[in-house]
């Protein structure tokens, strides 16, 4: 098994359907990884040194090897592999989507709205992913020592404000966090107007586009 690999970053190929191959060389060997979209934006120029943690899949007898940034993403990967219905390429688009902390909140806290941002994936798998993992991703968590933010706005009134920022433009990380941050460093209350929490959450977004 291989865990990871250190090497010089030899090419970035964009292959469509935001499907990413790495190809980094290590001790004389080229080895070709796919890798999330965020990912790739993230690697330094040719040239230049990255390490990848990796997972090795074969599926209709090809061999696939993915590369992640951390052990965490790899690890969540993993757990979405373990799904019913969701393959690599549907668990790359979610790791996309969202960021790691983002995302593992979604799962945990049954937050479908934001989940179905995903590309191909529909309310079913995100209700699917949600009731498999949940559980699991709270047992990960501590055991990895992940810290996941717990703030946001009271259920009946999440939904309405997430749909209204997504139709705003906001991407559903974006939203994720906004709320995260409006809940703990502001202190709007869980039951407060869902105006109120809009208007907040805009407010940190447009502070962050300005800086």
């Amino acid at each position: 098994m291989i865990s990871y690999l250190k090497g010089i970053v030899a090419a970035i190929q964009n292959t469509g359907a935001h499907r990413h191959i790495l190809t980094l060389e290590v001790n004389g060997m080229g080895y070709d990884l796919q890798v999330p979209s965020r990912l790739a934006k993230q690697l330094p120029e040719i040239g230049g040194e990255a390490q990848i943690f990796t997972h090795y899949q074969i599926r209709e007898e090809v061999p696939m090897l993915y590369g992640f940034g951390s052990p965490g993403e790899r690890d969540v990967f993993r757990h979405l592999l373990g799904v019913s219905g969701v393959g690599a390429a549907l668990a790359i688009a979610l790791l996309d989507t969202l960021e790691l902390p983002d995302l593992v909140q979604a799962i945990i806290t049954a937050n479908v709205q934001i989940l179905i941002q995903a590309p191909g994936v529909g309310k079913k798998t995100a209700e699917r992913l949600c009731l498999e993992l949940k559980n699991k991703l709270i047992e990960w968590r501590k055991s990895a020592g992940f810290f996941v933010a717990t703030g946001g706005p009271a259920p009946g009134i999440l939904d309405e404000v997430q749909m209204t920022l997504l139709a705003l433009g906001y991407t559903a990380s974006e939203v994720s966090h906004a709320l995260h941050v409006v809940s703990e460093n502001i202190g709007l209350p869980k039951d407060a107007f869902v105006e109120d929490w809009i208007k907040q959450a805009i407010a940190h977004l447009s502070s962050e586009y300005s800086q």
